[in-house]
């Protein structure tokens, strides 16, 4: 037993001090006004909602590596086909003049039985890859593959009104569909038809790679966000036996399963997660193989990034709307339909650190004069649950993927993180824009067939989109951030400071480099038209 002149002197009068602070916050907390708690009640019940989702990443961790140790990753098919079957493989495109050359190289390669396999190009381009495709088909039809060209006058539901229109003629009993910017692997169909022996499986999805991976620091960052997507939480979700998305490419569908589900829809702009829902909603069940890589191209400019996730983001937003209330009134598991709410929720997110962007400076006003044991007790765990669970979801993902080289994640992490708040301004118009039924059409991601080193110049094509008042609202916002530094360091809050410097990174990241970006292709369009006038 400790006697008193076993402890130290200095901490021989801690209670003594912590008493006294603890008193003094609890006087501060009693002396705060009405308007201090319309600030202080909003903001805490929003930094506890973005605490859900952040607990749900560890969840994800944890459901990852139970499914690892159950031996429940890449499963073999339960039977074998005595008879492969016939399989149609679907290329969408639009306007994709850049990687349509490669896409219909790298398919006709598969290694399929000719007699059993049809290739389709659905291309609803409105530029010179219409002619370019067509041209293309036509010659590799001519050296005796079993490809075919599908053109459309209008856009009809975009790439699902694509997909359907290719059914009416597919003579396959599966499809499988690549985007245009994707290589599929030679063995694809050899490696996934086998699980469809399985009269239960409608889906097999499998692992997305990268070509452009090491480009820059921006597809660095792109790479890791998808890696926790394909590497956690399609795992996690497949081991648990819970819902999860066929994400639109690098992935296989039982045709009977299409139609049962109610055919391709348009009315939300991730098609393939509104297809996933209904079907498993009845009872199909996909698989999951991570071991079979399919490369694909990151977007390698600001903007593009930005409108890529956006639609995504809209997208999911959508289809919550549309199918949780089925799910939520249905007769599955309650652990489906808490999961099925978290993975087509998490975006609300984003208006909600919008919301805490504009908050946090009065809060910060206001308590600093509560006393520093709040800060311990309050925002601490709400910290560990919304900002450590990002770091850990992704180094656990780099680690799983990349045994022998996953440390540079670390060093990635801050970049990762202001990515993710460079999305915010445009994810939250997004999210807003689906919650009120505001329609908007289909956003294509541009792509250049850029490898994983090579520079090429991005800057001149038509096929970039103008960012208008988005960088803008993000300098705006950021130099907001950069003033509640300044008030954190006059302050003596330099708890804060390293987080709100992470936001004038993500913000001032985006804003700039957009603005950058545009002003690298205005002035390379300039220097084409000189050109282009002197030669007349």
């Amino acid at each position: 037993m400790l006697t008193a002149s076993a402890i130290p002197a200095f901490l021989q009068g801690a209670p003594t001090l912590v008493d006294t602070l603890f008193d003094n916050t609890f006087a501060n907390i009693h002396r705060l006004e009405w308007f201090d708690y319309a600030l202080l009640i909003p903001y805490f019940l929003i930094l506890v909602v973005l605490s859900v989702y952040g607990t749900h990443r560890y969840e994800m961790i944890r459901a990852y590596m139970k499914a690892k140790k159950n031996g429940k990753m890449n499963p073999e098919p339960a039977a074998l086909f005595e008879q492969l079957p016939r399989v149609t493989v679907q290329l969408p495109l639009f306007n994709e003049r850049f990687v349509v050359e490669r896409l219909i190289e790298e398919t006709v390669k598969i290694d399929y039985p000719r007699e059993l396999l049809q290739i389709q190009v659905l291309d609803d381009s409105t530029d010179e890859t219409h002619a370019f495709a067509e041209r293309l088909v036509n010659e590799y039809k001519a050296l005796g593959h079993p490809i075919e060209y599908h053109h459309r006058a209008n856009r009809h539901g975009f790439k699902a009104g694509a997909l359907q229109e290719g059914l009416k003629t597919a003579t396959g009993e599966f499809v499988a569909v690549f985007d245009a910017d994707f290589i599929p692997p030679r063995d694809f169909l050899r490696r996934t038809i086998h699980h469809f022996a399985d009269p239960g499986i409608g889906v097999v999805q499998t692992r997305w790679g990268y070509l452009n991976r090491n480009y820059n620091v921006l597809t660095e960052v792109e790479s890791m966000l998808l890696d926790g997507h394909f590497v956690l939480e399609h795992s996690a979700r497949f081991g648990g036996g819970l819902f999860f998305n066929f994400n639109g490419t690098a992935g296989i569908l039982r045709v009977s399963m299409i139609d049962d589900a109610g055919g391709w829809q348009h009315d939300t702009l991730t098609e393939d997660t509104d297809l996933s829902y209904r079907a498993q909603i009845k009872g199909w069940r996909f698989v999951y193989l991570p071991a079979v890589e399919c490369l694909s191209e990151l977007p390698v400019d600001m903007y593009g990034f930005q409108v890529q996730q956006s639609r995504w983001a809209k997208g999911l937003m959508q289809v919550a709307k549309k199918l949780l209330p089925r799910i939520l009134k249905s007769d599955l598991p309650w652990r489906v339909k808490l999961e099925a709410f978290l993975h087509l929720t998490p975006n609300i997110s984003y208006p909600l650190m919008l919301l805490t962007s504009a908050l946090m400076l009065p809060v910060m006003i206001v308590r600093f004069y509560m006393g520093v044991w709040q800060m311990v007790a309050i925002d601490l765990p709400l910290i560990i649950a919304s900002f450590w669970s990002i770091s850990a979801f992704y180094l656990v993902a780099q680690r799983e993927l990349f045994p022998n080289n996953w440390k540079r994640a670390i060093a990635l992490m801050p970049a990762l993180m202001a990515g993710g708040i460079a999305l915010t301004i445009i994810n939250t118009k997004a999210v807003i824009e689906a919650i009120f039924g505001v329609e908007t059409a289909f956003a294509r991601t541009p792509k250049y067939a850029i490898g994983s080193s090579a520079k090429v110049k991005i800057n001149d094509t038509k096929y970039k989109r103008k960012s208008g008042w988005l960088p803008y609202a993000e300098i705006a916002v950021g130099a907001y951030f950069c003033y509640m530094v300044a008030f954190a360091i006059e302050t003596y809050n330099f708890f804060a400071i390293p987080f709100l410097i992470l936001f004038v990174g993500g913000y001032w990241w985006a804003g700039f480099m957009t603005l950058y970006e545009e002003w690298k292709g205005k002035l390379a369009w300039e220097k084409a038209r000189r050109v282009a006038e002197q030669s007349d």
